[in-house]
């Protein structure tokens, strides 16, 4: 039987597969044989080479007889065993894996195009995985025990990590990887089926046109990557500062200040909140605000600050809709500790937002631009929202694909006459509604 195959035969007194126990095995030859504190002083691709050069020497002098390629497997994972994260080191390569998840020892899932499955792979207790826990939390100055168990770090080459361990989680350590989102350009998005060129054409004049702008979606539907996209058009004469709790935002302008929050030490202490970089930042003099996420009192200080000159901010939040972004946005307000009343919280998101632009994760995994929305209303009074974009879908096809086309309406004649004093066009698809000045409208759409 091949190394491979052997891979998923379980020792029945154990049940760890046979190549888990030779990885053990030849893991402690190896840290026999080397010296930790030269190995520490080599660079991390030397290091690597270095031991896959003496593990070759061990199992050649004592280990079982093996092909070409099951003696290069068992070196890959004695090695990522030694240096990295075991069985998720190839999964970490893997480009098409936007996250992984680990539910115990025995179950690994990951997430590619939008759909789940199950890895025929696992840890071979969970105790080999709490010791791969522990390595990624030790790289970010963390640690993780029954006093401590919860955990959400970012592993240095930008992944999003998320850990919990008994006696909060009844499954055995869990542990959640979010891949690093890639940049996407809004041509990019277009070729992927997300939006298309109008919606392009559009976004990108409110964007350059400062206006404020909220992306809103639930979990997993390309928040963070139409937001970079969106982030890419602001003008490069401008002071940028981003605000995340993980930073993940790839801005290629000049003059861009990245600020991150900070977890509360093992003592409870030392914590920086979003809502403490917020407030700092209106003191950076920035021509613009980027937050990756609200999702507490800061919203309140974000909508003050867009409403009081630092106009075409951009934003994301959890909600499922244009509506429900705005309820969203006024329930986040009111957990500030300032006693503010809902009108006036009301009065604040209709001043300072402008755009919802929401996007969806449909059945098939594809993630969409479903509605470009303007918030409409003014002051105290109910939230009005025009959308000038939908994603209208069609029943899903006999292989399991959402297919539809996207509608367009026309465009408040007020937010056309903003466009056109910014020097931006309308694409003709939008129109303009409640036209009176013809020869004002036409040079908008022009």
């Amino acid at each position: 039987m091949s190394l491979r195959a052997r891979i998923s035969s379980p020792d029945p007194a154990n049940g760890r597969s046979e190549e888990s126990l030779l990885v053990g095995v030849y893991r402690a030859k190896l840290l026999e044989e080397i010296d930790l504190a030269e190995m520490s002083a080599l660079a991390a691709a030397e290091r690597r080479a270095r031991l896959e050069r003496v593990l070759g020497h061990i199992i050649s002098r004592e280990g079982p007889v093996l092909s070409s390629g099951e003696r290069s497997q068992l070196i890959r994972r004695v090695v990522d065993e030694a240096l990295g994260l075991g069985i998720l080191e190839p999964l970490l390569e893997d480009a098409s894996i936007s996250e992984i998840m680990v539910n115990g020892h025995e179950q690994v899932f990951v997430e590619r195009s939008g759909r789940l499955e199950m890895l025929p792979m696992r840890f071979a207790s969970n105790e080999q995985l709490m010791q791969t826990i522990e390595r990624i939390v030790s790289t970010v100055n963390r640690r993780v025990d029954e006093a401590n168990p919860m955990v959400d770090a970012r592993l240095p080459s930008g992944e999003r990590v998320n850990v919990i361990i008994p006696p909060l989680s009844l499954s055995g350590p869990i542990l959640t990887i979010r891949r690093f989102p890639r940049a996407f350009t809004l041509p990019e998005m277009i070729a992927l089926g997300s939006l298309d060129e109008q919606m392009m054409i559009l976004l990108s004049g409110l964007v350059r046109a400062k206006f404020n702008v909220i992306v809103s979606g639930a979990t997993g539907t390309g928040k963070t990557t139409l937001l970079n996209a969106l982030s890419g058009l602001v003008p490069s004469g401008e002071r940028i500062v981003t605000i995340e709790d993980s930073a993940e935002l790839q801005l290629q302008q000049p003059h861009v200040i990245t600020l991150e929050t900070r977890p509360a030490n093992v003592e409870g202490k030392g914590q920086v909140t979003i809502r403490d970089l917020v407030r700092n930042s209106l003191r950076m003099r920035p021509d613009r605000i980027i937050v990756g996420e609200v999702r507490g009192g800061e919203t309140l200080d974000m909508l003050q600050a867009m409403s009081t000159g630092h106009d075409g901010s951009l934003a994301t939040v959890h909600a499922n809709s244009a509506e429900d972004a705005l309820m969203r946005l006024q329930t986040l307000a009111s957990m500030s500790e300032v006693e503010i009343p809902f009108v006036a919280i009301k009065d604040q998101i209709n001043s300072a937002v402008d755009v919802i632009v929401q996007l969806t994760r449909h059945a098939d995994g594809s993630r969409r631009l479903t509605e470009i929305a303007i918030v409409d209303s003014h002051g105290r009074e109910e939230y009005r929202i025009v959308s000038v974009c939908r994603f209208l879908a069609e029943p899903m096809t006999a292989d399991g694909q959402v297919k539809g086309q996207f509608a367009y309406y026309p465009m408040p004649r007020r937010i056309a006459e903003r466009l056109y004093m910014r020097g931006e066009a309308i694409p003709p698809a939008f129109g303009v509604a409640q036209a009176e000045d013809e020869l004002t409208v036409r040079k908008a759409i022009a």
